[in-house]
């Protein structure tokens, strides 16, 4: 018996299309018709059990991140959720420590209780979304890519690492450093490449490899590393640090070698949670979490009601928040 990849390979759509489709939700006329004239070729014939079911999908929304105690993926959850209830939809936050295989269990749970769609910052690049979208269930990417075409809302990372790394420059800081979440995570990898992009430009005789560190995306990662950056023979005179998390440990790290900023400069992408700094001594690249949320929630609700269009991604702006400190020229 012929199956959903083989008709959407036929048709020349994706199999999320062909589910559709065939559970009667909205699908361009041209596309129906491809479809249906592959499964014909193919004597394909959907699982009616399934598509009774389908049709039941629940009015809830899984919202999957990777690490619920970060107040960035909050304030996107806040986002989403303002979205969603206004179209009468329940969210239901899975976080999953980017540990692909409880990222595999909600996915799962998505589709076996029928859950209308999936807005996801996935663990890794190695997320598998084959099952969720055999099953027709739209999907956004948020914060970061999948691999997979399909509607996604991202920031402008590299731009963001860039703006960071510009201003503590021309604050006139020179050894600048930078810390990092996971290079697999695409965001972390970009943040760093817009780094690395302006002290090329501003110093290209200088070489800065060893001021470059991947870490977590969480608080003890920025503090391990920024130790680490303290006890080179050369330290740096400031940091880029790729999150708000990071940011925290770094600071708590200076604090307690008596360098706390602007003796050290610290920019940081994303808006600190919670410092005892004066926030005019830190340079913050403010990331729009909560646009990004509800960016996110209406392009699956559009999905959700029928949109075929094919996959967009939204790009959004940081904003910086420069440090007041007496330039170093």
């Amino acid at each position: 018996m012929a199956t959903i990849y083989e008709v959407a390979k036929l048709a020349g759509v994706s199999p999320a299309t062909v589910s559709r489709v065939f559970n009667g939700m909205g699908v361009s006329d041209e596309k129906t018709l491809a479809v249906r004239e592959a499964a014909r070729q193919l004597k394909f014939t959907p699982n009616r059990t399934a598509r009774t079911l389908r049709r039941r999908a629940a009015e809830v929304i899984a919202l999957v991140i990777p690490d619920i105690e970060n107040p960035y993926f909050t304030e996107m959850a806040r986002g989403v959720e303002d979205v969603a209830s206004q179209a009468g939809y329940s969210v239901v936050l899975c976080n999953t420590d980017s540990d692909l295989a409880k990222e595999a269990t909600y996915l799962d749970i998505a589709i076996s209780e029928h859950m209308a769609g999936v807005i996801l910052a996935a663990a890794s690049d190695h997320t598998n979304l084959d099952g969720l979208l055999a099953a027709g269930r739209p999907i956004v990417a948020v914060d970061r890519g999948t691999g997979y075409d399909i509607d996604g809302v991202i920031m402008a990372n590299r731009t963001a690492g860039q703006a960071a790394t510009e201003n503590l420059v021309q604050a006139g800081y020179r050894r600048v450093a930078c810390i990092t979440g996971p290079q697999h995570i695409e965001t972390a990898y970009e943040r760093a490449q817009g780094w690395r992009a302006v002290l090329s430009r501003h110093f290209p005789d200088e070489e800065f490899d060893d001021l470059l560190r991947y870490s977590t995306f969480r608080v003890d990662g920025g503090r391990e590393v920024m130790e680490e950056l303290l006890a080179l023979p050369e330290p740096p005179d400031a940091v880029v640090a790729g999150n708000n998390l990071l940011g925290v440990g770094a600071i708590q790290v200076l604090t307690e070698h008596g360098l706390t900023p602007p003796k050290l400069g610290v920019a940081v992408v994303g808006s600190l949670p919670f410092t005892t700094l004066s926030p005019s001594v830190v340079t913050v690249v403010r990331l729009p979490a909560r646009h990004m949320g509800v960016t996110a929630a209406k392009m699956l609700l559009e999905r959700i009601n029928g949109d075929d269009q094919p996959a967009r991604t939204v790009v959004l702006r940081s904003e910086v928040q420069a440090a007041r400190v007496p330039s170093r020229g």
